[in-house]
C-alpha cells in the first residue's frame, strides 16, 4: 500500500509540473487572436525593434501644385556637368530641410542637372537682383551659372549625347549632330553668350542694368506706360509684339526679341498689323528652339542664305531680321536654361499628363525670366495678373478676346509666379491703376 500511495503522487507531481510547462510555453507566443496591423503600417520582423524599410519610390512624378511649389533640395550629387538637385515639396513658400534621397526621384525626361558656366558681372550694381534674391523665398531654386545662350562652345558629342535625352525646347532631341554643328559654329562671337552683349556702349556710366519686359496683354491698352518702357536701358518683346499706333502704351523701342519659329510663324498668320519682328540697328533677335527649325533658320540668317530645307524650305531670312542683320545679332536660348525654369519655377501639373512632352513655359515667361537672370533690375508690363478677365487677351485686339488656355503652357502658374517675384521684390510687376 505505501509503494501504491508513492506511485500516485509521483504520477500527480508528473502532471502538475507539465501543465506549468505548456502553460508557459502558452504565454510565450502570441495569440492567434492578436489584431493584425492597420492598413498603411508594416509590422516590424521578430528580432528588431523598428519598422521595416519601405521600397524606394524611384521615378516618382512630380507634385502637382495648383501654384508654386517651394521647390527643395534632395540629394545632390555630381551629373551632368554641373549639381543635381530634386525637385520635392509642398506648394508653400517656405524653405524646408534638405532631404536625402536613396535614388532618383524624378522621371527621367525631367533632368534636374544643368551645364555651369561663369560669366563675369557686367556691370557694379549694388543693389542687384542676384544679391537679393538670396534672401527671399527663391534663393534655394535660383541657380546664376545655367547658361542662358548656347553658342558654338556648347556642341560637342558628349553634350549632344547628354542633351538627345530631352524633347522640344528642353534638349537637343530630334535634332541631329550635323545640324547643330553647322547652326551653332556660326555663333562664335562674344556676344552669342551675352545677352546684354551691348553693355559697355549702353550703359551711360549707370551702375545697373534697368530692363523692360513688355508682354501683350490687353492690361496694356491705354495704359500710357509708353514713354516709361522706351526709358530703359533694355526694352523686351515678344510674337506679335504690335508697335506701330500703340507707341502711347507699349513704347517703340525693341532691344531684344524672343520667339521661335513656330511662334513667329502663328503670329504672323494671326495678328492682322503684325508684319514681322522689329528692325533697328539696336534690336538682337533671341530664338527659343522648339525643333529643327529653328536651328535651320538661324543657319540661314547668320549666313545670309536661304533656308535649305524643312517647313520654311527656300524662305529669304532678311524678310524677318533685315538684310543688314549680324552674326552678333542672333542669339539662342540654351536648353538648360529653358529645362531648368520648367523645373524649378514652372513646373506644372501638365508634367504628370500624357502631355508632358508638349509643355513648356511660355515664350513669355521664358523672356521675363531670362531677364531676371541677366538684368539687374527687370519691370514686366503687359503680363497676366488676377484681374486678367477684365482685359482682352491682347492690347491691339479690336474686339474683346478672353484669354485661351492651352495644355502646352500653364498661364494661371505663370500669373502667380509673376505675383510672388513682385512680392518679393525681385521684378516691379505693372497692375492697372
Amino acid at each position: 500500500m505505501a509503494l501504491q500511495r508513492r506511485l500516485v503522487v509521483a504520477v500527480v507531481t508528473a502532471g502538475s509540473l507539465l501543465c506549468v510547462y505548456v502553460l508557459c510555453v502558452h504565454l510565450e507566443r502570441p495569440p492567434s487572436w492578436s489584431l493584425k496591423h492597420p492598413p498603411g503600417f508594416s509590422q516590424a520582423p521578430r528580432g528588431s525593434s523598428s519598422p521595416a524599410p519601405r521600397e524606394p519610390r524611384h521615378n516618382a512624378p512630380p507634385p502637382t501644385p495648383a501654384a508654386h511649389p517651394e521647390l527643395t533640395a534632395a540629394s545632390t550629387i555630381k551629373a551632368e556637368g554641373g549639381d543635381r538637385t530634386g525637385t520635392k515639396g509642398p506648394p508653400a513658400l517656405q524653405r524646408q530641410q534638405d532631404v536625402r534621397a536613396d535614388g532618383p526621384t524624378d522621371p527621367p525626361f525631367i533632368g534636374d542637372a544643368y551645364r555651369t558656366e561663369d560669366v563675369p558681372p557686367q556691370t557694379e550694381c549694388g543693389d542687384d537682383i542676384r544679391s537679393r534674391v538670396k534672401k527671399t523665398a527663391f534663393g534655394g531654386r535660383f541657380l546664376e551659372h545655367v547658361p542662358v545662350l548656347q553658342w558654338a562652345g556648347d556642341v560637342t558629342l558628349e553634350e549632344h549625347q547628354r542633351l538627345s535625352r530631352y524633347p522640344g525646347a528642353h534638349g537637343w532631341g530630334g535634332v541631329d549632330y550635323k545640324t547643330l554643328v553647322e547652326t551653332l559654329s556660326v555663333l562664335n562671337a562674344s556676344a552669342n553668350r551675352l545677352l546684354l552683349d551691348d553693355w559697355g556702349r549702353r550703359g551711360n556710366a549707370s551702375a545697373c542694368s534697368r530692363c523692360a519686359v513688355v508682354g501683350n496683354g490687353g492690361i496694356l491698352k491705354d495704359s500710357k506706360m509708353g514713354e516709361e518702357i522706351d526709358g530703359h536701358h533694355y526694352v523686351f518683346r515678344t510674337n506679335g509684339a504690335i508697335v506701330k499706333g500703340f507707341e502711347q502704351d507699349v513704347g517703340s523701342r525693341t532691344t531684344h526679341y524672343t520667339f521661335s519659329t513656330n511662334t513667329l510663324m502663328n503670329s504672323l498668320r494671326s495678328y492682322a498689323g503684325f508684319s514681322g519682328p522689329p528692325q533697328s540697328t539696336e534690336t538682337r533677335y533671341v530664338f527659343l528652339p522648339d525643333h529643327d527649325r529653328d536651328f535651320l533658320l538661324m543657319k540661314a540668317a547668320a549666313t545670309h542664305r536661304l533656308v535649305e530645307r524643312g517647313r520654311e524650305r527656300a524662305e529669304d531670312p532678311t524678310k524677318y531680321f533685315g538684310a543688314d542683320v549680324s552674326v552678333e545679332k542672333l542669339k539662342m536660348y540654351h536648353p538648360d536654361f529653358i529645362r531648368y525654369l520648367r523645373n524649378r519655377f514652372l513646373r506644372s501639373g501638365a508634367l504628370t499628363t500624357k502631355y508632358k512632352n508638349l509643355y513648356r513655359p511660355s515664350t513669355g515667361a521664358v523672356m521675363l525670366l531670362a531677364a531676371l537672370h541677366t538684368c539687374d533690375q527687370v519691370s514686366a508690363y503687359g503680363f497676366m495678373t488676377p484681374d486678367y478677365r477684365n482685359y482682352s487677351d491682347h492690347y491691339y485686339d479690336k474686339s474683346y478676346h478672353p484669354v485661351g488656355f492651352f495644355i502646352n503652357h500653364d498661364l494661371r502658374m505663370e500669373m502667380a509666379l509673376w505675383q510672388q517675384l513682385h512680392q518679393e521684390g525681385l521684378i516691379r510687376l505693372y497692375v492697372h491703376r
